[in-house]
């Protein structure tokens, strides 16, 4: 498989279309295999995309099959759009959208009364409904004010009361099968991505300083540090990723706890403290610093000079200590049982190798204190990264 993948690489090398297909073809093939696997982001956008599509056949049975109206396309179109990836987002949404088919089919109806015409009952709503799904209140359903202004109108039927109470109706009928299906058929709930997101999150800081230790003990290793500032800045657009996930898991718990939790039956697992962002966010400043001063080191225009010799190698030893410790870190986060627990001996060679680089830094302040300032603000970083990364063995663990 991995000879064949190759030759077709090979093949679409220098022609941007079709590489463009392959690749994303590639992708949808991973993401397939990734929700046949288990349980991820990918299992849960096949959920939710069937339970809409279950939703939209529910409210046309209902509408258009049971009770045989006419005007049944209402239904069907909301309860698709309303199965949100909250529930909470769900009935928030279905109140604005609600709002919003009253207001343009309201409007629609009122204009081709005036004008008398469908040509003509356009020309004079659709701009006023623009205008006004701009604002706030609709959020992002405001522009449903003029595409029902367009449903009521190409319709072509009489504008009435029955009428146009036959399109709010079946707008109604549509938001509660949409909310009511959100709700009770599996209701989404994004604890998991918290948790994935801090898994990755160490498991990449990991590579990051064992990708450092690497290189350091490498002749020449100033080549390196562009690819290890630029593996920081991913650190950091993974961290918003966390921050994001985060706040959709507060928001997917609001309306399906208590009863409606119960009647479900569907209790989410447990979720890392909120301290753990904090903890992994304050891991990517100190790797950005980390990788920023080894790139100033680096620079031969700049004026501070990298360390050299066997202190650089201990240091090198020390990054990959902790590196390791990451990727421990990242392996309980997901749920691994076979991981290496880095105890009291991890403890203790991080303790020998960081005695040895005091005793290279008291050095290197003979050999010139730009040398020294470097050595010196490098090993700052290591220490913090240090203490929050590698569990004090003397601490309990926190479950």
């Amino acid at each position: 498989m991995s000879a064949v993948t190759h030759t077709l690489r090979e093949a679409l090398r220098g022609r941007r279309p079709l590489a463009a297909v392959w690749w994303e073809a590639c992708s949808v093939g991973r993401a397939a295999r990734a929700a046949w696997r288990g349980p991820g982001r990918e299992r849960d956008l096949v959920v939710q995309s069937l339970k809409a599509a279950g939703a939209a056949l529910i409210a046309w049975a209902v509408a258009g099959v049971w009770l045989d109206d006419p005007m049944a396309l209402m239904a069907p179109w909301v309860a698709l759009v309303l199965v949100q990836a909250t529930v909470y987002s769900s009935v928030r949404q279905a109140g604005q959208q609600f709002a919003a088919i009253c207001v343009g089919a309201l409007v629609a109806s009122g204009a081709q009364a005036i004008t008398e015409d469908n040509t003509g009952a356009l020309v004079l709503s659709l701009p006023v409904l623009m205008l006004a799904a701009n604002w706030s209140r609709f959020g992002p359903q405001g522009v449903y004010t003029a595409t029902t202004a367009v449903f009521v109108l190409a319709s072509g039927t009489a504008v009435s009361a029955a009428a146009v109470g036959h399109r709010v109706g079946q707008a109604a009928l549509g938001a509660v099968i949409g909310v009511a299906v959100n709700a009770l058929v599996l209701p989404p709930v994004h604890l998991r991505d918290v948790r994935e997101n801090l898994a990755a999150l160490a498991r990449e800081s990991g590579d990051l300083l064992h990708a450092i230790a690497a290189d350091l003990r490498e002749t020449q290793w100033d080549a390196s540090a562009t690819d290890w500032s630029r593996q920081a800045a991913w650190l950091q657009r993974r961290l918003d990723a966390l921050y994001s996930a985060r706040s959709w898991s507060r928001e997917s718990l609001r309306l399906t706890s208590g009863p409606l939790r119960r009647l479900t039956r569907r209790r989410p697992t447990g979720v890392p403290p909120e301290d753990e962002d904090q903890r992994w966010n304050r891991v990517t400043g100190s790797l950005t610093a980390l990788t920023r001063t080894l790139a100033v080191a680096a620079d031969e225009h700049r004026t501070p000079l990298p360390p050299e010799g066997p202190v650089l190698d201990l240091y090198a030893r020390l990054l990959r200590l902790i590196g390791d410790a990451c990727h421990a870190e990242a392996g309980r986060l997901v749920g691994e049982r076979d991981v290496a627990d880095p105890g009291a001996a991890t403890e203790e060679t991080m303790e020998e190798l960081h005695r040895r680089l005091q005793e290279g830094l008291r050095e290197h302040a003979g050999q010139g204190a730009a040398r020294t300032a470097v050595l010196g603000t490098l090993l700052l970083q290591a220490e913090n990264l240090w203490a929050e990364i590698v569990p004090d063995p003397h601490e309990p663990a926190e479950q």
